[in-house]
């Protein structure tokens, strides 16, 4: 297409978005407003045409200009090229292969919300917080959270080396080998008779699934007397999955409530009365850290407010938005922010959390590794067991004395 033809282009699309924008409405000041930045824009796109050194390619101009109009909403909002999309669709799906860290921009910085249980990250002993300052000795300033997420997964058996800031003085350089991310969300302990330990890592398609098909098997093989219910460092997933699990363990009521401002946006999710085969009637006491963000800020809200469970730990990392995947043209798709999260109270999740009904903070076990010895200065956290974890024995001493703790409905 010569470029006659693609300014042509340009200024079609420009005077498609004007109709748009002048019959749906708007106040004429808004009008105003928006058809001045609309003959900017377009002066400036004119300018880069005629005067740039280098050739270019209106097409990925105007893909570029739209990514920064959805990047300068929040964090969250982006364009989603067609291998992005795709990639979305497998991660709550299938496997894939990277480090195993969820990540945000906070702050402006590049920040790891929690590392994923059993991957890479989590054996480097990454921690929630952590800022990550260059991925592959490459700056992440002004960098997307999908541009990090392209640098930082690639084939198994591959390294990646990141460089970290912890509490705002430690600048750590530490180098990963990409492995398969887990998906298997659930995991299951017997802690001592009439006491069980679940551990949910992620929300995933099957994550409700799994979590009914131990409780099942725990409940068959003994008298539940108390359950922990461990979402700590657990960064999220799917709505419906979060939604399936907070109402496993409610019989009515709100779960949470969605608000935003198209009308498919408000709704409400309530919880459904469990077959007699699924009743759940023993206490529960729930595990939170500031890692732990979106959908389980969610099932920890939902249990709090119903006074389902007793929240024990730190404040959640508060990502109480709604993300939603609209595809378009070509096999892109848009990730867009449309709704917040709140919990049956009201409460906004967002930026705020979830605060725990008892603030316990957490104890790690730390050892240096010969291997670090030799390559770099890296801390490598050892997994406490759960007999050895603080936090878990406190919420098993509160199980064993609950009537006396706390209020709870079961």
């Amino acid at each position: 297409m010569d470029s006659k033809k693609r300014v042509y282009l340009f200024y079609l699309v420009l005077f498609l978005i004007s109709l748009f924008i002048f019959s749906n409405g708007f106040s004429k000041e808004k009008k105003e407003d928006t058809y001045r930045a609309l003959k900017l824009f377009s002066q400036v796109f004119r300018l880069i045409e005629d005067s740039y050194v280098s050739e270019i390619n209106p097409k990925e101009l105007i893909y570029g200009a739209i990514q920064g109009m959805l990047s300068s909403l929040d964090p969250h909002s982006s364009l989603l090229k067609p291998e992005e999309y795709k990639e979305l669709e497998i991660e709550t799906k299938g496997t894939f292969t990277g480090i195993g860290i969820e990540i945000t921009i906070k702050d402006d910085v590049l920040t790891v919300v929690t590392p994923i249980e059993d991957t890479p990250a989590w054996k480097a002993g990454i921690k929630p917080g952590d800022k990550i300052l260059r991925i592959d000795g490459r700056s992440t300033k002004g960098m997307s959270i999908l541009e990090a997420v392209r640098l930082l997964r690639g084939p198994k058996g591959s390294k990646v080396t990141i460089t970290i800031l912890r509490n705002e003085k430690d600048i750590r350089e530490i180098t990963l080998i990409r492995d398969v991310i887990p998906i298997k969300s659930v995991k299951r302990q017997v802690l001592e008779p009439g006491y069980v330990y679940l551990r949910i890592s992620s929300f995933q398609e099957k994550t409700p699934e799994e979590l009914v098909e131990n409780l099942r098997t725990l409940e068959r093989e003994i008298s539940i007397k108390g359950l922990i219910l461990d979402l700590r460092n657990n960064p999220g997933g799917l709505l419906s999955s979060a939604v399936e699990v907070a109402d496993e363990f409610l019989e009515s009521g709100n779960i949470v409530s969605i608000k935003g401002k198209a009308k498919e946006t408000q709704m409400k999710f309530e919880a459904k009365p469990n077959p007699p085969d699924r009743k759940h009637s023993y206490p529960i006491v729930v595990l939170i850290n500031h890692g732990s963000a979106s959908a389980s800020e969610i099932v920890a809200g939902a249990l709090k407010d119903h006074q389902r469970a007793l929240i024990l730990g730190q404040k959640s990392f508060g990502k109480g938005s709604v993300q939603t995947v609209i595809p378009i043209e070509e096999g892109y798709a848009v990730r867009l922010t449309t709704a917040y999260y709140y919990t049956p109270n009201g409460i906004s999740i967002n930026k705020i959390g979830i605060t725990p009904d008892i603030e316990i903070p957490e104890v790690e076990v730390a050892k240096k590794t010969d291997k670090e010895a030799k390559t770099e200065n890296v801390t490598f956290i050892r997994r406490i067991p759960v007999e050895e974890d603080f936090q878990v024995q406190m919420a098993l001493s509160i199980l064993k004395n609950i009537k006396e703790i706390a209020n709870l409905k079961y």
